[in-house]
């Protein structure tokens, strides 16, 4: 039997760099705008040119999640019959996607193969997410031949040393340990993370990530919708680090236009730009020894990113936060250590493939990622959140007034808390519970109160959080919620009809006032309208 040797692989940055040393300077720099570097930075012909120049195979496929010219480009400077299967990744590290897409591609090569080929893997090109999932499928479902090249321009046969195929069972047969063990800890039993609220499972990952990655000064990338406490978390990040006792400074970068934002971040000197009278520290050199944090991230301009990408660029030799940069309007270089943490709010991946956000900036940033959960993921979390909200209110309030009376919110209240979908989060649960509080005049804060805090976008969504949003399990019963929805129609069309249920029978789509009477008996909806006349 003749048995074809198939090589599958990804394409990666390095493959990319020693493209470009041969192509035009336009094309090149396309290319290295993109994903950084320079065609010097190449390790020869890069790793996929090396093993194709020294090794032979039957069938060549190469995953990309490049750009189509780029990889056409590609194909013709390696002068071989390859085939690239162009798939879409919106990030390098997603591990689900990219088992996913090898999965399917290695699956595929099986049904038609079967067992006429043999199964090469390259491990050299590619993200470590990319190499792992390689070697997972290739010492598991797929079994297959593993290749290495070197910088020299050699290749190999490389052994793994050890075999996953005993311990990947036990993985998949729980394949949320990782994270439960993120979740293990409440954030209130977590060092420098007691300020974060809630107990579910959704913010006991996320701070369990953020432990992980305070010890460490890697750069951290914050990510979650507004309101969901970005800076809260930053600054217990900053908290439970070796930093904690050095500054924490914060930069919002999209309250300054270019040129104040750059120096708030760098300083500049005097006379540096119109209204410069004289030097000023920026925020590298305040936070020496400490935590910058770079809030709204995705709001700075291409040219202000181009800057920060060259303060994050590594120091060969020294520490992760080592960062060199200079003041505006000088060109001695300054030295600081300090560690990176930016939050956005906005997706950056599409916002690279518009040319928005450099990629190679997201990269330095995103050493570590944390996404931070919406309420309406840890909707368990709303009556300790609201009760600890209130109570700061009410402290608040009561050094401000010796007369001021606390206040505590009704049930009605508390349902509509946990009803209500809260897309603005824990910053809108706020502001709603201060509204309330400033215009209740008792103790009681009610359900109309809390409603009316959040002025025309409470109607319409609150109930349809009722309908849509409710917990399931807990004593909840399906039937008995559609009869609530139904209910609530029946009686809003009477109300709206002035009890006339002709009229409300057709504002309800109804063919005759019998079917509405008989609807309202089996509800056990009240007759006695202001007009009952038919």
């Amino acid at each position: 039997m003749n048995i074809r040797k198939v090589l599958v692989q990804w394409i990666g940055h390095s493959d990319l760099r020693a493209l470009s040393a041969s192509l035009p300077a336009a094309k090149a720099n396309e290319i290295l705008d993109r994903i950084g570097g320079s065609s010097s930075d190449a390790d020869g012909l890069g790793p996929t040119k090396t093993l194709l120049e020294t090794q032979e195979f039957d069938e060549i496929r190469l995953l990309s999640n490049y750009d189509k010219n780029w990889n056409t480009w590609f194909k013709a400077w390696l002068k071989k019959p390859v085939k690239i299967i162009e798939v879409e990744l919106n990030k390098p590290t997603d591990y689900a996607a990219i088992f996913e897409i090898t999965n399917r591609e290695l699956n595929a090569i099986k049904e038609v193969k079967q067992t006429t080929a043999e199964l090469c893997l390259h491990l050299s090109p590619g993200t470590p997410a990319m190499i792992a999932v390689m070697v997972l499928l290739g010492k598991t479902r797929f079994p297959a031949t593993f290749y290495e090249t070197s910088r020299n321009g050699k290749s190999w046969i490389t052994h793994v040393p050890f075999d996953l195929i005993d311990i990947i069972p036990d993985v998949l047969r729980n394949p949320d340990v990782y994270l439960q063990h993120l979740a293990s800890e409440s954030p209130a039993e977590v060092e420098g993370f007691e300020d974060i609220i809630g107990n579910s499972s959704a913010i006991r990952e996320s701070v369990g990530r953020a432990k992980r990655a305070a010890i460490r000064s890697v750069s951290v990338l914050l990510l979650g919708e507004s309101g969901t406490g970005k800076e809260m978390f930053a600054q217990a990040i900053h908290k439970a680090s070796p930093r904690r006792d050095q500054p924490f400074i914060a930069i919002n970068c999209a309250a300054l236009p270019q040129t104040l934002l750059e120096s708030e971040l760098f300083g500049h000197a005097k006379g540096a730009f119109t209204g410069a009278a004289k030097e000023r520290l920026g925020a590298f050199e305040a936070a020496n020894g400490g935590t910058i944090f770079l809030d709204e991230i995705g709001e700075c301009e291409l040219e202000t990113q181009a800057k920060l990408l060259r303060v994050l660029q590594p120091i060969t030799g020294e520490g992760a936060g080592i960062r060199k940069f200079s003041r505006i309007g000088e060109e001695r270089e300054r030295t600081v250590d300090v560690r990176i943490l930016a939050a956005t709010n906005r997706n950056l991946h599409h916002a690279i493939q518009k040319h928005q956000f450099r990629d190679d900036l997201y990269y330095r940033l995103a050493a570590v990622t944390i996404n931070l959960p919406a309420l309406k993921e840890r909707k368990s979390d709303l009556p300790v959140l609201t009760k600890h909200l209130l109570g700061v209110l009410n402290r608040q309030f009561a050094l401000e007034d010796p007369t001021y009376q606390y206040k505590i919110l009704s049930a009605s209240a508390n349902k509509f808390v946990k009803e209500y979908s809260w897309p603005g989060n824990v910053r809108q649960l706020y502001n709603a519970l201060v509204q309330a509080v400033v215009l209740t005049d008792g103790e009681t804060i009610g359900r109309n109160e809390l409603a009316a805090a959040l002025g025309e976008f409470s109607g319409r969504e609150s109930l349809q959080a009722a309908e849509l949003n409710q917990e399931l399990g807990d004593g909840f019963h399906l039937e008995e919620h559609l009869k609530s929805v139904q209910k609530h129609y029946l009686e809003q069309a009477m109300l709206q009809s002035r009890g006339v249920k002709v009229k409300a029978a057709h504002l309800l789509g109804m063919k005759n006032y019998q079917t509405l009477d008989a609807q309202m008996k089996r509800l056990g909806i009240r007759q006695d309208w202001d007009n009952t006349s038919n």
